[in-house]
């Protein structure tokens, strides 16, 4: 025999409180992903706002809290900031072949440089993806010619967006 699962959208006047599943009897509170939303939001919102957007008390939003970072899920709180606004209006795409055994050698040295702001290792025929903000095309040759001086880089492709569509480092959950 088995026990069926469930899951209840409980809300309270104005407040959305969140999914409670039912496993093995006991009911667990999924509001970590509440927490994560409004964080996302807004970093500087206090527990009391936190706890009172939710329905539940400071402690158990400092608890949850807590036990995110202890996790590593949040990793830390910060401003998002307008590059272009800042005079970083070039965003480069850049994709990297390396030597297969300094593959991390050539990510150690590509994450030095301050414009990098994204490294993703691949699998195709390039390694490493490298997105990086500039404030002219000067700094991006600069940065690239640094980079293929390095001994361990083979062919590198560069593209520049001729527009920011869509940049958001927010994870919807």
């Amino acid at each position: 025999m088995f026990k069926q699962a469930h899951t209840w959208l409980v809300t309270q006047e104005n407040s959305h409180i969140g999914k409670l599943k039912m496993k093995n009897d006991l009911i667990e509170h999924d509001v970590d992903s509440q927490i994560i939303n409004l964080l996302q939001e807004d970093c500087r919102l206090s527990f009391n706002k936190i706890a009172s957007k939710l329905g539940i008390s400071v402690g158990t939003v400092l608890n949850h809290v807590k036990d995110l970072e202890k996790r590593g899920v949040l990793k830390g709180y910060a401003a998002i900031l307008d590059p272009a606004k800042l005079g970083y209006g070039l965003t480069a795409i850049t994709l990297i072949q390396v030597e297969g055994r300094h593959l991390k050698d050539a990510e150690n040295e590509i994450v030095k440089s301050a414009n990098v702001i994204a490294v993703y290792e691949t699998i195709g025929d390039y390694a490493v993806v490298v997105i990086t903000k500039f404030k002219d095309t000067v700094d991006l040759k600069a940065f690239t010619k640094n980079l293929v001086a390095l001994p361990f880089i083979g062919k590198t492709l560069t593209n520049v967006a001729s527009k920011v569509i869509k940049e958001d480092l927010k994870t919807k959950i």
